[in-house]
């Protein structure tokens, strides 16, 4: 069986600086997303955006293309970030494995931790939020707001502050407990940290000062470990994804 990232790379029409990270024998493949990248195009033409270069299936959830031997290849999607968000996504490019893996993301058993540089200092060095978020879409765009009836739960771990920023920065672990849309840069902003380059629930003029002074206007979130359990064909396989901290956290967090 196909297994090696260098074997998936070659096969797959990977995005641009999309990387391959991790491919386990039965067929489950973990990529690291750049921020900007789309998790699948969601109309014609946005094929270059998107993680793999190649035609999507909404229905299905699935990538399609032919590789340089002429065989169909397919690779299903089992999770999704915020195009500005960068970090793990997972793929698989069983049918029936991917069924398996996206039950586990819906009955809460894979564990993802994500990294956020965020304006000021958390109160607390750990804590657990929990919010009501109201989730909208309205003419293909999703915004969420605080006193709504869907419960959001994440932790927080404090992790460090930068000794010479202006305003202060801080880094910190967030490990959402649900999956609702936008919940850790709403959850930030409701705290009054918002995460650095949020262009839609952050502080915008923070934003403009550093960006004028950093020409940096990323939004600073990213997915850095995926890992889980699972059982395939009589094995139980421990999974775990890592996508390494981008340089530009640390370099605005100084």
């Amino acid at each position: 069986m196909e297994t090696t990232q260098a074997v998936f790379a070659s096969l797959a029409p990977l995005g641009r600086n999309v990387a391959v990270i991790r491919v386990d024998e039965s067929g489950l493949i973990a990529v690291a997303k750049p921020p900007g990248m789309l998790s699948h195009p969601n109309k014609s033409g946005e094929e270059s955006r998107a993680l793999l270069n190649a035609s999507y299936e909404l229905n299905g959830e699935f990538y399609r293309w032919t590789d340089s031997h002429g065989k169909e290849r397919r690779a299903w999607l089992l999770n999704r970030l915020d195009s500005a968000t960068s970090g793990v996504m997972l793929l698989a490019t069983n049918e029936a494995l991917a069924r398996h893996i996206r039950i586990l993301f819906k009955t809460k058993r894979i564990q993802k931790m994500y990294a956020a540089l965020v304006f000021g200092r958390p109160a607390q060095k750990r804590e657990v939020w929990r919010d009501k978020l109201a989730v909208h879409k309205k003419g293909g765009q999703i915004r969420t707001g605080g006193q709504g009836n869907s419960p959001a739960e994440s932790e927080m771990r404090w992790v460090d502050t930068g000794p010479h920023a202006t305003p202060p920065r801080s880094l910190i672990q967030l490990e959402p407990r649900t999956g609702r849309s936008h919940q850790l840069r709403v959850q930030c902003a409701q705290r009054h940290l918002p995460i650095v380059g949020d262009a839609t629930y952050g502080d915008f003029r923070l934003n403009r000062e550093l960006a004028k002074r950093t020409g940096e206007k990323r939004l600073c979130l990213h997915s850095f470990r995926t890992s889980f359990e699972y059982e395939w064909e009589g094995r139980r396989v421990r999974f775990h994804a890592e996508a390494p901290l981008p340089a530009e956290f640390e370099t605005l967090l100084r």
